[in-house]
């Protein structure tokens, strides 16, 4: 299973990225796809969460901001990230679970992260 994660950049505060995961080697069309973050010097946060059965979960700093999608006919799931914040720089995840959990060791794979820089 690999797990490919694009889309990541520098952009001015306000301004829009879309991060992509693509999945292969299984298909997770009935798991939970996630997006975590880590800053410097910071724990791995969960920034949001899409079940297999179509639910969602965002954390209260990205709320209204952020918007995970998923296609499972592509097995990708997508992060669409408006409004951005110096504070949203981080180096972000995806991650695959069976559900949608809010700690990082229960995910059971991981994609190799790709880098958001928001300048102010």
């Amino acid at each position: 299973v690999q797990l490919q994660a694009s889309g990541g950049g520098l952009v001015q505060a306000g301004a829009s990225l879309r991060l992509s995961c693509a999945a292969s080697g299984r298909t997770f069309s009935n798991w939970a796809m996630g997006w975590f973050r880590q800053a410097p010097g910071k724990e791995r946060e969960l920034v949001a969460g899409a079940s297999g059965g179509g639910g969602t979960y965002y954390a209260d700093s990205v709320k209204g901001r952020f918007t995970i999608s998923r296609d499972n006919a592509k097995n990708t799931v997508y992060l669409q990230m408006n409004s951005l914040k110096p504070e949203d720089t981080a180096v972000y995840y995806c991650a695959v679970a069976r559900f949608i959990y809010y700690t990082a060791p229960q995910y059971d794979y991981w994609g190799q992260g790709t880098q958001v820089t928001v300048s102010s």
